[in-house]
């Protein structure tokens, strides 16, 4: 039996293999998890140690829906691209500061006593912004190309 082969677009292709490597990442975070389970004395991790896995896990496959409205969308790779590359930093960015709270053990909620310091409320405004941005640029790409 011959299959035709499929040509996804350079956008679609890097947006699935940043999918691959946030599934990795959520895996070997599932190991150290894991591991602070086992060595726990109540068998529990620290809370963003379990967060940045659970989170990374949901990138992932957040990052596979990414590729099929990339790969549906009217707009060129660039702009497609442009669109993938603002939330995955902003996804990538959340995950990391969940790696150094849980590598830290420096606190249980990276929100509490955030009285005066406005850099985080600005760095969630952006996220926002950057990650209802980005989708809304794909899914209006899908919506132009598929209606």
């Amino acid at each position: 039996m011959v299959t035709a082969a499929i040509e996804l677009g350079i956008d679609t292709r890097i947006t699935l293999t940043a999918a691959g490597l946030l599934f990795i990442l959520a895996l070997l975070l599932g190991v150290w998890k894991y591991q602070q389970i086992r060595t726990s004395p109540d068998a529990t991790a620290h809370i963003y140690v379990d967060i940045a896995h659970r989170a990374t896990l949901l990138y992932s496959f957040a990052t596979l829906l990414l590729a099929v409205f990339t790969e549906l969308s009217a707009w060129p790779s660039a702009v497609n691209l442009a669109a993938d590359a603002v939330l995955l930093i902003f996804f990538v960015a959340a995950i990391a500061a969940y790696i150094v709270h849980g590598w830290r053990q420096d606190t249980t909620n990276q929100f509490h006593d955030q009285t005066g310091k406005s850099g985080t409320h600005i760095a969630m405004v952006a996220l926002i912004v950057g990650e209802v941005g980005g989708f809304l640029v794909l899914f209006t790409g899908f919506l132009a190309g598929q209606f």
